[in-house]
């Protein structure tokens, strides 16, 4: 198969399928028949696994009026592809929908780490004219995790005076750690891991050019989220997994090469590609004190590694493990919104973990 014959994966705004997720999107249908729908949805659950797909598929829904364009009948959100309303939406051109994300850094040449209050101001401007359709505007928020301490302030305060006709859609990755007021003023609705065989067959569409035994290994590293699988692939993550794990398999820490990884995840493009890492490791780290918490080694995703991860458990209590893992995720999850040395942070994270081999 060539390049070109491979499926094109599409962003959320423009995907017509959301799979895995049956509850949820009856939930807000559910909510929108009642008449009562509510201003502010907190739509959250682990990276990945479509709740931006899921909020993008509302907004077609919300901005169809429920109805016209839709397929399905009464029991779905869908909105028919070859409609006026879905492309709009899926190119960004819709007048009543804003979607707000972290914007460009014109003086760093680079994305910003964060949403600023400048972009949140634009909800504010944005629902206080009159929609185009003569309907309701929609706003989608992807994501309220990356909100800096001001832009979160200036949400809250939409959030506490809302326009008839007005909804905003906040996606977030760790609701608790946003703000106490925004979460209570907004209806939650949380979002699971997607199942095993759904990732697998998500897996089998997109990538179908994927070996089983690599795809085998994608739906165990995956943790439920198909945007992960597929951010794994694109990144040369299974090699990146490999190498990780490998080094943390010896029986003393290999310097240089936790420098020289390191190096790679420090360069100017590899922000993702961190992101990623910091994701693996830590998943890494959390099969390990599953180990250490039951005592049974874990199940091999690479040769040896089950029995190697079960020697280094016994090398600090559980409690060590876990304050070690809160450590570890704190401080990856940080990393860029605080503008932390990238390699500075990982190569302290895994002696963290793989000097404790060589006590």
């Amino acid at each position: 198969m060539t390049d070109a014959d491979e499926p094109r994966i599409l962003g959320p705004r423009e995907n017509p399928v959301l799979a895995g997720h049956g509850d949820a999107e009856a939930a807000l249908l559910r909510a929108w028949q009642s008449h009562r729908l509510h201003h502010a949805w907190l739509i959250s659950g682990p990276r990945g696994i479509g709740k931006a797909t899921l909020a993008f598929r509302f907004a077609r829904f919300v901005l169809a009026g429920g109805g016209g364009d839709l397929l399905g009948g009464p029991t779905a959100l869908d909105v028919a592809a070859d409609t006026p309303i879905f492309r709009q939406v899926a190119s960004g051109g819709h007048p009543d929908l804003l979607t707000i994300e972290r914007g460009y850094d014109e003086k760093r040449d680079r994305q910003r780490s964060e949403i600023i209050i400048e972009d949140v101001r634009d909800i504010a401007r944005f629902l206080h004219l009159k929609a185009a359709a003569g309907g309701w505007r929609v706003v989608v928020v992807d994501s309220a995790d990356e909100m800096n301490r001001n832009g979160a302030n200036a949400l809250l305060k939409i959030l506490e005076e809302p326009p008839a006709q007005a909804l905003l859609l906040i996606i977030s990755h760790s609701p608790g750690r946003l703000l106490p007021t925004i979460r209570s003023r907004c209806r939650r609705l949380a979002m699971g891991p997607l199942a095993d065989p759904t990732v697998a067959a998500l897996l089998g569409r997109y990538s179908p050019q994927t070996a089983e035994a690599d795809r085998a290994l994608l739906v165990r590293l995956a943790d439920g989220s198909i945007g992960r699988a597929l951010a794994i692939i694109e990144a040369g993550g299974l090699d990146l997994y490999r190498e990780i794990a490998g080094q943390l398999q010896l029986s003393r820490p290999d310097v240089a090469r936790i420098h020289a990884l390191g190096e790679r995840l420090a360069r100017k493009d590899a922000a993702d590609l961190f992101r990623l890492a910091g994701e693996l490791l830590v998943g890494w780290l959390g099969r390990l004190i599953r180990a250490a918490a039951t005592g049974r080694a874990e199940a091999d995703l690479m040769p040896g590694e089950g029995a190697a991860m079960a020697a280094l458990a016994r090398r600090r209590s559980l409690e060590q493990w876990l304050e070690l893992w809160e450590k570890i995720g704190n401080l990856v999850a940080r990393t860029e919104a605080v503008n932390l040395d990238r390699k500075q942070v990982w190569v302290g994270a895994m002696l963290d973990i793989a000097g404790s081999a060589g006590r």
